[in-house]
């Protein structure tokens, strides 16, 4: 037989809907909760109790809630008794008093009038999301100020902290999701559809990820850089850059990067931070498709996997000092990070042998621990 707990939980289940009728202005229609019609056929007393558990929940009880019909019925093992038949929430009050939810709804329905009175265009996506207007109950006037802002400047080309919207400076930004919700209904012509960053989307300035580079070429710092060779800019910059270069060597380590100042000077050549899995920032610098482009990373499972992101988006990426000599040479029994990649990488086929042993014996030999003068003599 059917719990108290199993009625509450398929009530629930019929709340969204609930909703939605009162968007759509539909009568309230009994609701029905499907019950388990099987009952204990060990003993009376054990049926008894589980009639007594279901009714001692229902509206004939408590006042308000579920109302219970019962049907005389002959068992084969407890003799002749009723039985629940039908499960059912006669009307709106007892409904929402049942679930708790009689102060949340009278909230619901001013919300949804408001947001409508508004922006007409959001009421079928208030149909399609009536829990998303319960989850944001005491925002909506802050929201809809900034939905009339976007609506009214839908290419604002400010930071968010800038949007003159009379809000909390931080609301905004804490409210991402669903101002994101709203404004695809309401800016649909003005955004980028496949965009996933929120600024990029709307429109709005953002503080870009840097690249940070090494220049190792000294002509190419005093000509370009008034002799700075250690330089951050914002991606789209570096995307931009346009210098004299023939070789760019891609770092996974800070300190890597830092060896690569003490190097004999490489001419039309420089170092970048790759920042491990953070390469995929460079996939978009489509200059570096037209240089030698080298990839120095750690030689364990990730350094593998890092290098195989990056080839895809570079397929002429080479490895340097990624190979067994060096490993066997250096490694001193260091433990790695165990992977859970199991797809193919895109590796030569020396590469690929490399990582195997490494993801099997899970070591790893990190680029700082190779001796400087063997990485000094690799580049001579």
């Amino acid at each position: 037989m059917i719990s108290p707990d199993q009625i509450k939980v398929k009530a629930e289940r019929k709340y969204t809907s609930f909703l939605q009728s009162l968007i759509e202005e539909v009568p309230f229609s009994r609701i029905e909760i499907r019950g388990d019609k099987t009952h204990t056929k060990s003993s009376l007393p054990d049926f008894e109790k589980e009639i007594l558990l279901i009714t001692s929940h229902s509206k004939d009880k408590k006042g308000y809630g579920y109302t219970l019909d019962f049907k005389k019925v002959k068992t084969k093992y407890l003799g002749t008794q009723d039985l629940p038949t039908t499960i059912y929430f006669n009307d709106q009050k007892d409904f929402l008093k049942y679930l708790g939810r009689e102060k949340e709804v009278e909230l619901f329905k001013q919300d949804s009038l408001t947001i409508i009175t508004a922006f007409l265009e959001l009421r079928d996506w208030i149909l399609k999301n009536p829990l998303k207007i319960i989850s944001n109950q005491g925002k909506w006037e802050d929201l809809l100020k900034v939905c009339s802002y976007f609506k009214k400047n839908p290419r604002p080309n400010l930071y968010l902290r800038e949007l003159p919207v009379k809000v909390h400076t931080k609301f905004i930004e804490n409210n991402k999701g669903i101002i994101e919700d709203l404004l695809d209904v309401l800016l649909n012509e003005y955004t980028t559809k496949d965009e996933k960053q929120f600024e990029k989307k709307f429109n709005l300035k953002f503080s870009e990820s840097l690249v940070r580079f090494k220049i190792l070429d000294k002509a190419i710092s005093q000509n370009y850089f008034q002799g700075l060779d250690d330089i951050a800019v914002p991606i789209s910059q570096f995307e931009s850059l346009k210098l004299p270069l023939a070789r760019v060597l891609v770092v996974e380590n800070k300190t890597t990067l830092y060896t690569t100042l003490t190097l004999p000077n490489m001419e039309k050549t420089i170092a970048i931070f790759g920042s491990g899995y953070s390469v995929n920032k460079l996939k978009n610098v489509r200059w570096l498709s037209n240089v030698e482009l080298l990839y120095w990373g750690d030689i364990d499972a990730q350094g593998f996997e890092i290098l195989s992101q990056f080839r895809g988006y570079f397929p002429h990426t080479k490895s340097i000092l990624m190979n067994h000599s060096t490993f066997h040479k250096f490694f001193e029994n260091d433990a790695g990070t165990a992977t859970s990649i199991a797809s193919e990488l895109n590796l030569t086929d020396s590469e690929n042998t490399l990582y195997q042993l490494l993801k099997t014996n899970n070591w790893r030999l990190e680029q700082e621990k190779i001796p400087f003068n063997h990485v000094k003599e690799f580049f001579s």
